[in-house]
Parts: structure tokens; C-alpha cells; sequence
């Protein structure tokens, strides 16, 4: 009977999916759904995030691999001068473990591959024998396994229902040697065979490590399926970041196109609009590089504008104290005499409303939103009910300063201009210009802080695990913004 291993390479496998697991989970992260679209959102990975994947996926993979369980071996081999022996080397452990080398490479319209080379094992167990049918020894012995080199590609696809699925090929393994030296008891006995060991132990290894590596991969799949590419945003809005085509992956680099796109939470309704073709600038100095098109944002206004989100009651409480302006019949009366003949002595409520989404545009260091919303003026009567006074016609542009905080995307918003106009007047002709100061100080000290308390919540950014984002830059260009930078995982 020849010697066999059950699993003495479950370790082989992991070598890849733990080296790999940066590279792959947030191509999976970025899971696709809806082929044949431009993208809203496109994202790099360099070379340089692909070393850093290699980096940490050899520290995990040392520490891992020191816990492994090695199965036994056992067979029996004609020994001369003695004969048939039967023998068993059991209770392996392993006390030290070695990848000098690993490389990771990018294979244009592939994938990704894997090559290790020199890597060692040494592990220490303990030994059996019987001869010459009635004599039995036993003793300890210390196992190297070196000269071990692993190569494969993981090929990264899409599967039929937009999400990514990866498969091992061209897979190939070898194992240099694996010398015992044997400890105690007729420890000579098994030093005239070891030779046998060596060899048999080499094959096992070259035919399990193989379809373990493939095994290991298909495991992944599973994992991507389940991985949530909905990100919920608060309880209006999510966005989804599914991947509108295949990742095409390039000598440099592997790119991503993401749908980039909000929607009502649960009601996916397309905008009256689409995401323009933009591409990434050649840049890799940094790991990772994020594109967010004007698309991503606009789709954001409509979600929003569609749920009634974009509407604010002001009412005085809200002015500052210190403004001589308030919100009552009194001061508006100044300039409209007919409010404060009809409605003497009451209390005002405005109704901040957009008319339409918000269109956001990029320029080169220049971020711009241009608003179209309606502002209509109430009387509070007293038993609470509104009377409607006027409605105007507002047309805002406004300024955007966009930052990087955490993972997430903020701005600050800064009004531009105003120009008003009179949509409905229930109290007569009267000059709408005459108002300009009232309303520039209300969407200046009351809508735009809300605004920005808001934007300075956040909206996330593609991310997988606890992944943080180090020494981001921003760049505004033309039509989408640019994010450049370093990743690093925690935990």
C-alpha cells in the first residue's frame, strides 16, 4: 500500500485566497447589476494597491497558516535488508513557516495571478514502525518542506445576474523536497527509506494543491453573492454601486464601472437622464482612485426632489434673534401694505419648496448647483390656519465645496445669487425686488445651514470592510470629480 495524504495542502489554497482577498473583495464590493449602461462612478486600482494587497495577504497568511492541522501519513515500503515495513508519521505540527517570495501581476483581460516561490514548512511529529512482523519502534522526527512554488490566475468575471464571480486557471504547483530526519527509538531504520517519504510526500502535494487553489476560489463566490451593493443613505435614499460591465483589467491597472446612482429606498425609478461617458485620468501614484460623475450627484436631487425631501417650513423662531427682520405681517407690510391691511398683527410661515431636481455641474475647481423652488408666504391665523399671501418664483445658483471625510463624500454649499420672480399673488400687484434682502438673509442664515448640516452627514463612497481611506485629494475636473488615494484595512 502507497502512502497517502487526506489534506496536507488545505494551506496551499488558502496561500492564494488570503494574498488576494484585498484585491478580490473590493472588486466584489463593487458587484455589478445593470450591463450596458455608462457608468456614474469609476474606480482604478493600480499596481501599487495590488502590492499592498499582496503585503498584508502574506502577514495574514503566515499567522493563519501557523494553526493549521497537517493529516497523517502512513504506508508500508520493502526495505532492504529487512524487508516489508509498515510505518505512520503523526501529530504534525508546524513551528516555523516561510514565503520569502511572492509576486502579484496583472493579466490584461483576465484577472490577476500569483506566483510564489521558495516557500518553506517546517513542521515536527512523531513516528512508528513495525518489521519483521513482531518488532515496533517509535520516536519524533522534524519535517522540511522546501522549494515549494505555487502559480495561478484568478479569473474575474461577471455572471448572469450582474455580479461577479471568480474561477481559478491555469494553475500549477510543485514541492522541491521534504527532508525527514528522524529522532529516537531505530530512527536509522527510517532514514534508509526516507527517500521513499520524499518522494511520495512531493506527489501528494503536487496533485491536492491544485483543485484545493480551485476549491478555494469557487468558495468566494458564495461570499460576493451576499456582499450588499445598495448602500442605504438615510431613509429616503440609497445608492448603488453594482458594476455596469466586467472589470477590464489592463497592464496597470484593473478598472471599474459602477452604476453610481441613487434611487427611492425600494423604488428603483430611473431620472429623466444619464450618466455621460467620462474617463479616469492615467495617474498611479496613489492605490486606488474614485470618479464620481456629475450623474451620481444629480441622480441624488431627483431621489430626493421625487420623495418631498427638498421642502422647509421656516418660521420665526428659526430668524435670529438679533435680526430686525421677522417672519410677521408687520414687517412684510413695509413693503407689501396690502398683507399688513388684510392680516394686521400675525404671525408668517414660509415654504421653502424646489420646483424641480437640482442640476449639479463640475468645472474645473468649480462646483456649482443651480435650484429652481418656489417660496410661498402664509398668515398664521389665529386658530392656526394658513392663509396663502404669495407665491415667488426663486432661481438660486450656488457654490459647492466638496470634501473627502472618512469614506464618505461632504460639501458646504455657499449662495451665489437670487433671482425672484412673482408666481402668485393673493394680495395684489406688488414689487417682488422689494423683497430681495428678506429672502437672501432667510436662505442665507435658515435654508442653506440645513442644507449643509445635511451634507456634512455624508454619502459613502465604494468601500469594503473596515477599509479607510489615507491622504485623499480631491480634484474637481470637468464633469466628475476625482478622488486619489491610499487604502488601508483595519482588523
Amino acid at each position: 500500500m502507497g502512502p497517502h495524504i487526506t489534506s496536507l495542502q488545505q494551506y496551499q489554497a488558502r496561500v492564494d485566497m488570503v494574498t488576494l482577498w484585498c484585491v478580490l473583495t473590493l472588486l466584489a464590493l463593487l458587484s455589478p447589476e445593470a450591463l450596458g449602461t455608462n457608468a456614474g462612478v469609476k474606480v482604478k486600482l493600480t499596481q501599487k494597491g495590488l502590492e499592498y494587497g499582496r503585503q498584508i495577504g502574506i502577514v495574514a497568511l503566515q499567522e493563519k497558516l501557523k494553526s493549521l492541522k497537517i493529516p497523517d501519513l502512513s504506508g508500508t515500503e520493502k526495505v532492504s535488508p529487512i524487508g516489508k515495513v509498515s510505518y505512520s508519521l503523526t501529530g504534525m505540527q508546524i513551528l516555523n513557516l516561510g514565503l520569502p517570495k511572492s509576486a502579484l501581476r496583472l493579466v490584461p483581460g483576465t484577472g490577476v495571478s500569483l506566483s510564489i516561490a521558495d516557500a518553506y514548512i517546517n513542521l515536527h511529529g512523531n513516528w512508528r514502525v513495525k518489521y519483521l512482523r513482531i518488532i515496533k519502534d517509535s520516536g519524533s522526527f522534524d519535517l522540511a518542506v522546501s522549494g515549494l512554488t505555487i502559480s495561478t490566475t484568478i479569473a474575474v468575471k461577471s455572471d448572469d445576474t450582474g455580479r461577479p464571480t471568480v474561477s481559478g486557471v491555469n494553475c500549477a504547483a510543485s514541492v522541491g523536497q521534504a527532508k525527514i530526519k528522524f529522532h529516537g527509538g531505530a530512527s536509522w531504520l527510517y532514514n534508509l527509506f526516507s527517500k521513499y517519504i520524499d518522494k511520495a510526500l512531493r506527489s501528494a502535494l503536487q496533485k491536492q494543491i491544485c483543485p484545493l487553489v480551485a476549491d478555494a476560489i469557487d468558495e468566494m463566490n458564495p461570499r460576493l453573492k451576499t456582499l450588499n451593493v445598495l448602500a442605504q443613505v438615510d431613509k429616503y435614499a440609497e445608492i448603488e454601486y453594482s458594476m455596469v460591465e466586467s472589470p477590464v483589467v489592463s497592464n496597470s491597472s484593473i478598472d471599474l464601472s459602477l452604476k453610481g446612482e441613487f434611487y427611492n429606498i425600494g423604488q428603483h425609478k430611473e431620472p429623466p437622464f444619464s450618466p455621460s461617458p467620462f474617463f479616469l485620468p492615467p495617474q498611479d501614484s496613489n492605490m486606488l482612485y474614485i470618479g464620481l460623475s456629475a450623474f451620481t450627484p444629480n441622480s441624488a436631487g431627483f431621489v430626493y426632489n421625487r420623495a418631498g425631501a427638498l421642502s422647509l417650513y421656516i418660521t420665526d423662531d428659526m430668524i435670529p434673534q438679533s435680526s430686525p427682520i421677522r417672519l410677521n405681517t408687520r414687517t412684510f407690510g413695509a413693503f407689501i401694505p396690502q398683507i399688513a391691511k388684510q392680516y394686521p398683527g400675525l404671525m408668517m410661515k414660509l415654504l421653502v419648496k424646489t420646483a424641480k431636481e437640482p442640476t449639479i455641474t463640475f468645472e474645473p475647481n468649480n462646483v456649482t448647483l443651480q435650484v429652481n423652488s418656489t417660496v410661498t408666504a402664509y398668515a398664521i391665523q389665529p386658530n392656526t390656519t394658513l392663509s396663502p399671501l404669495f407665491i415667488l418664483n426663486v432661481d438660486a445658483s450656488v457654490s459647492a465645496k466638496i470634501s473627502v471625510t472618512g469614506i464618505k463624500v461632504t460639501g458646504a454649499l455657499t449662495l451665489n445669487q437670487i433671482v425672484m420672480t412673482l408666481g402668485t399673488s393673493y394680495v395684489g400687484p406688488f414689487q417682488v425686488k422689494s423683497l430681495d434682502n428678506i429672502f437672501l438673509m432667510v436662505l442665507k442664515v435658515v435654508v442653506i445651514p440645513k442644507v449643509n448640516a445635511r451634507l456634512q452627514q455624508g454619502y459613502p463612497l465604494p468601500a469594503i470592510g473596515k477599509m479607510n481611506l489615507v491622504n485623499a485629494q480631491l480634484q474637481i475636473l470637468k464633469d466628475y470629480m476625482l478622488i486619489g488615494t491610499d487604502v488601508k484595512f483595519t482588523g
